[in-house]
């Protein structure tokens, strides 16, 4: 379902490790990863992706392809690429569990391992949990604004290559999708798919009746017709013109779907002609270059549309085509690390994130802390991993969109607006700072 090259990475991971190796430096180490700030018009993150990054920690090895291959670069030294050979993640995970809503400088992830292991799997790591949280929390902003609609991921053929196009119709079906059009994402995932014709089907025949009638008598169960190609009322009223005789075949008409123009006209337009013609069942549905903000709009406008394909802006996350994602060290061999970079400062130890709620069970501040210190409210970083193995098997994807939409529920007004949204409370404790303050003046004595 995703590439397992153990290649993914970048190079200085490899250097790195060669060090390590060379100067026998076996310590445990912890890395977590967070996200250091929320794009502009987001008020919350949503973390996905964990199936598929311990997938890669549990399949990580390096085949004999892959080390003559690095043989041949001239960087690494024969014994180092033997020692390779048995390179396997033996390590701790700790994570949020999927669909968990998060913010700003809150571990999502954290690994514990040997340190050679923990830092190779940065790049993979960072390049699977980031990109399904960039969608997964594009796509709640829709699901957020359209609970009731149906909502299908239209994207794939926009999406930067294959395996972005899968996993963003997971991420979105996580969020709260209906479902996707990527055929695949049905086969791997068990994700409902949705289609219906382009307009090439449409241009193909000689008018529109005929093309509305043929693929109807092909696909007599899932007959929803594109109407748009020439001139949209017109294309609604030969549906209804063609309506007995289909169900004179035992054929109903499921819906139309338009995708150009004033979706918002066209849609009380449509209604109207299929309404009068006692087609009151049939659903429209609207695609074409929609992504929150025009579904915001269609919603205010209450345009009587009963679904949406969202495609291009969702599986670019278009307004926000990436997060400021971090995997740093914050402990090895038993001491705890800090970079102090000017504005890239981390916050040092192993840490839990604990959460607090208001009497109607929406989120009301967080805290985060040392792992080992005692806090009020709710732990959010769960065990996931021990020496490798899984401690419990990791929920079904239809478990993790049902926690996701519990989550959701619990998002607070304020930060469910798609602009100026509020700032959600993130406080670190006394401790953390305690710490994060005599490690500073330690460095400064060094």
């Amino acid at each position: 379902m995703i590439a397992t090259d153990a290649l993914l990475t970048d190079l200085y991971q490899l250097t790195m490790l060669q060090g390590y190796y060379a100067q026998h430096m076996e310590g445990s180490a912890v890395f977590e990863l967070f996200v250091r700030r929320l794009p502009a018009c987001r008020g919350f993150l949503v973390a996905a992706g964990l199936e598929q990054a311990i997938d890669y920690l549990q399949n990580l090895q390096f085949t004999s392809a892959e080390l003559e291959w690095l043989q041949g670069t001239g960087f690494f030294k024969t014994e180092f690429l033997q020692w390779l050979e048995n390179f396997r993640f033996t390590g701790d995970v700790h994570a949020l569990p999927e669909g968990s809503v998060f913010f700003p400088n809150e571990p999502i992830l954290r690994v514990t391992a040997p340190i050679a292991e923990a830092q190779f799997v940065e790049s993979r790591l960072i390049n699977i949990l980031h990109f399904q949280t960039l969608i997964a929390s594009k796509a709640a902003r829709s699901v957020l604004l359209a609970p009731d609609k149906k909502l299908v991921e239209f994207g794939f053929r926009r999406a930067h290559g294959g395996e972005a196009g899968l996993l963003a119709a997971r991420a979105s079906y996580l969020s709260g999708f209906s479902g996707t059009a990527t055929v695949a994402a049905g086969r791997h995932f068990g994700i409902p798919v949705f289609g219906t014709m382009a307009h090439s089907f449409i241009q193909a025949h000689l008018n529109e009746s005929e093309a509305f009638e043929h693929f109807a008598l092909a696909n007599p169960g899932n007959v929803v017709l594109l109407i748009d190609t020439y001139d949209t009322e017109a294309g609604a009223q030969k549906v209804v013109e063609l309506a007995p005789k289909l169900a004179a075949l035992g054929i109903p008409i499921k819906g139309v779907r338009l995708d150009s123009g004033d979706l918002a006209a066209h849609a009380r337009r449509v209604r109207a002609i299929l309404d009068a013609a006692g087609l009151t069942d049939a659903t429209i549905f609207a695609s074409g270059n929609i992504d929150e903000y025009s579904l915001e709009q269609l919603i205010l406008e209450h345009a009587p549309i009963d679904g949406f394909g969202i495609g291009t802006h969702l599986d670019t996350s278009e307004d926000a085509p990436y997060l400021d994602c971090a995997y740093k060290l914050q402990e090895y061999a038993g001491m705890p690390r800090r970079k102090r970079s000017e504005g890239k400062a981390t916050w040092p130890g192993t840490k839990q994130v604990y959460r607090r709620f208001d009497v109607d069970g929406k989120l009301a501040g967080d805290t985060v802390t040392l792992a080992d210190a005692s806090c009020e409210g709710k732990p959010l970083l769960k065990a996931i991993m021990q020496e490798g193995k899984l401690v419990e098997p990791l929920p079904a994807l239809e478990q993790s969109r049902a926690y996701a939409k519990e989550q959701l529920s619990r998002v607070p007004d304020g930060l469910r607006v798609l602009k100026h949204a509020s700032v959600y409370p993130v406080h670190f404790s006394p401790e953390l700072r305690e710490l994060t303050e005599r490690m500073d003046i330690d460095a400064e004595l060094r």
